[in-house]
């Protein structure tokens, strides 16, 4: 029954039917999004819809618990409704200030269960979507709950196009997506993003994660996704003391593609920072002993070809020093990689080098140079090991000056050990609770991390800002292995998937795409100009450039690109992109006045027409641009490169044009 109905029979006095009590309902800021809530026939159900249309029919709410039936719901019995307007300020990011508008209403709904008797659902509502969450404050403090069951779901109308992959697979999120309808859905992981006939995008996903499993969704065949908590070995979702709140549940909805990666929704869903000042953690590049072992030329294990060694760390310090980076990533310089590490990482020590690499040496060589080390702690899914020894092995980097330590978790997905020798999902909530353990003592160390084979991102940067970037998706070192590499469409389908969660470790800068592969699915599927780009389209405020100095070293012309795009910034807006076809990002530098642009393009050539109204009005600039050169092709000539300059104002519109899995780069450097 619709609320008008209602209220028409109110009128007449004509009783409306049993159960069937007015919605509540509330509107976002700009009167875009509307929300309401009802009982009816004992379930608990909310609609939404977006200027006037149906975006949600009647989806279901609530949680069961361990030991107690299915709730039911009978009424609501309170609603509370308020609303704000506020700024705030990143320490570093893609937008320096975020503006917080949106309106909010709880409800608190009577349920038939003991552990359901009073629940609120606090709705929060903003232009370009909403989030929703569960507070259970009767739950007396101190009393343990188990949760059995998420009822939440989305029903989802009309006919809308799906980018996903399966959820549980062995490989965690290090997935390429598939394109289908919405409706073939079966298990999918989150941000889970649709776009709909109606022209209308959506994304699922979740916001504030902490102390609870990772939400997938399941779907239904024919238009409904329900949320799927990871569990405990022994089935039960979530384990809580009363009382208790759950992260947010998030859909954002709009009318571009573009407006969904420019959404700040995930952050403005989190609690503000609760580390004070972390001016110890400093956004910027760095390069490392990394690829060179993916593609084979050293090893992370010992012996005559490890690629952890002092010599080659310094080698690399010097590379740092002599083109202005900040850090060397170094992996595998620690006891244990010997042998299969992945089923013996119990064996890892994280304070205990190989007898080739002298990290004090190390770290006093990149001293004199200013180039910091970047510490690495791979754990193999190992978690008691490297909890044993978590705070020795931070205590020991801060020692040593190191501000940012990369994590690791290469296991198999649902073979993560626990404590008691049980295997756990690697985002059920034994893993929720790890992850952000680690950044809590990392915190302590004034150390930041960049966590690899993550539990996903959902906007925790907010509240602790030294969880700076993770991995969570396909990276670049899937285009080193031999294996069938990413196509071009991964780096224009992630940035309105997986980056809709926050910053991603994509590790660009691949010069040698080749390296020494004939076939294209062999290697890297982008043509140099494409490199450039994802230094501005994938955001991390820690960016690395991966390739090897002697492949930098010969394109110099080229690298200056990757030497001057900064990794914090002012402002962020994507111009043009659609999902798996191609995006134009631009971003200005935090504290200065220069402007990047990056343009990727799926295995379609493209030209795209650019205003750049987006430039200060009254300044000139040179576009120093970077782009594919005559020919190129990722799969027959990726090499190809053409630099050019022009003075350009915002009056002006440049034309971007990118091969076959290219891309364009430019770096608009203002002149007054």
């Amino acid at each position: 029954m619709t609320f008008k109905f209602a209220a028409i029979l109110s009128a007449l006095c004509i009783p409306a039917m049993a159960g069937a009590a007015a919605p509540e309902c509330a509107q976002s800021p700009g009167r875009v999004i509307r929300l309401c809530v009802s009982v009816q026939d004992n379930r608990a159900t909310f609609e939404v819809s977006r200027l006037g249309k149906s975006v949600l029919a009647p989806s279901n709410l609530g949680l069961d618990f361990v030991g107690e039936p299915e709730a039911h719901y009978s009424a609501i019995t309170s609603v509370d409704r308020r609303s704000s307007d506020s700024s705030w300020e990143q320490p570093w990011g893609e937008e320096r200030t975020i503006r917080d508008q949106h309106s909010e209403m709880t409800v608190r709904l009577k349920g038939d269960t003991p552990t359901n008797s009073s629940v609120d659902v606090t709705f929060r509502l903003f232009d370009d979507g909403f989030g929703l969450r569960y507070g259970y404050t009767a739950i007396p403090a101190g009393r343990e709950v188990a949760v059995s069951a998420d009822r939440t779901s989305f029903h989802t109308l009309g006919d809308y196009q799906a980018w996903w992959y399966q959820g549980l697979g062995q490989e965690r999120d290090e997935y390429l997506y598939t394109h289908t309808d919405a409706r073939r859905i079966t298990l999918a992981e989150t941000p889970l993003t649709l776009k709909g006939a109606n022209g209308l995008y959506l994304s699922f996903h979740e916001a504030a994660l902490v102390d609870f499993p990772s939400m997938l969704l399941a779907g239904n065949g024919v238009g409904t996704l329900s949320a799927w908590l990871m569990p405990w070995p022994d089935g039960v979702l979530a384990r809580k003391t009363g009382p208790f709140t759950t992260p947010w549940r998030t859909v954002l909805i709009t009318d571009s593609a573009g407006a969904l990666a420019d959404s700040r929704i995930e952050l403005n869903l989190n609690e503000p920072n609760r580390l004070g000042d972390v001016s110890w953690f400093k956004p910027g590049k760095f390069v490392g002993v990394w690829w060179e072992m993916h593609i084979d030329k050293s090893t992370w294990e010992s012996g005559p070809r490890h690629g952890a060694n002092t010599g080659n760390a310094e080698h690399y310090m010097d590379f740092a020093a002599r083109y202005g980076f900040d850090g060397v990533l170094v992996e595998g310089w620690n006891q244990g990689w010997n042998g299969d590490w992945i089923a013996n990482g119990d064996k890892f020590s994280f304070t205990e080098a190989y007898p080739d690499f002298d990290m004090a040496a190390v770290v006093a060589y990149g001293r004199r140079l200013g180039v910091k080390l970047i510490g690495h702690n791979e754990t193999a899914g190992a978690v008691p090991n490297y909890e044993a020894q978590l705070e020795d092995a931070l205590r020991m980097y801060e020692n040593h000056g190191v501000s940012i330590v990369k994590t690791g978790y290469v296991r198999h997905s649902g073979d993560i050990i626990d404590q008691n020798g049980g295997r756990e999902w690697f985002a059920g909530q034994y893993m929720v609770r790890h992850n952000l353990l680690v950044a809590q003592v990392a915190a302590t160390h004034h150390i930041a991390i960049d966590a690899h084979e993550p539990v996903k991102d959902t906007g925790l940067r907010r509240t602790w800002p030294n969880m700076i970037s993770r991995e969570g998706a396909r990276g670049q070192e899937y285009n080193a292995w031999g294996k069938p590499t990413n196509p071009p469409e991964h780096t224009v389908i992630i940035p309105f998937t997986r980056m809709l969660g926050g910053p991603m470790d994509f590790t660009p800068g691949i010069f040698d795409v080749a390296h020494g592969q004939q076939d294209v699915t062999r290697r890297v599927q982008s043509t140099v100009a494409t490199q450039l780009a994802e230094y501005v389209v994938l955001y991390s405020p820690i960016a690395m450039a991966a390739d090897l100095p002697e492949n930098y070293e010969a394109r110099l012309d080229a690298f200056q690109f990757i030497r001057d795009v900064p990794t914090d910034w002012e402002t962020s807006k994507t111009l043009q992109g659609d999902i798996g076809e191609f995006i134009v990002v631009a971003r200005l530098q935090r504290g200065g006045k220069d402007w990047f642009l990056g343009a990727l393009t799926n295995e379609n050539a493209r030209k795209l027409t650019q205003p750049l109204s987006f430039l200060a009005s009254d300044k000139q600039y040179e576009a120093q641009i970077y782009r594919d050169g005559p020919g190129a092709d990722y799969r027959t000539n990726p090499q190809p490169l053409t630099i050019e300059h022009r003075i350009v104002t915002r009056k002006d519109s440049i034309l971007i044009d990118m091969a076959a899995g290219g891309g364009t780069a430019i770096r608009f450097k203002c002149l007054d």
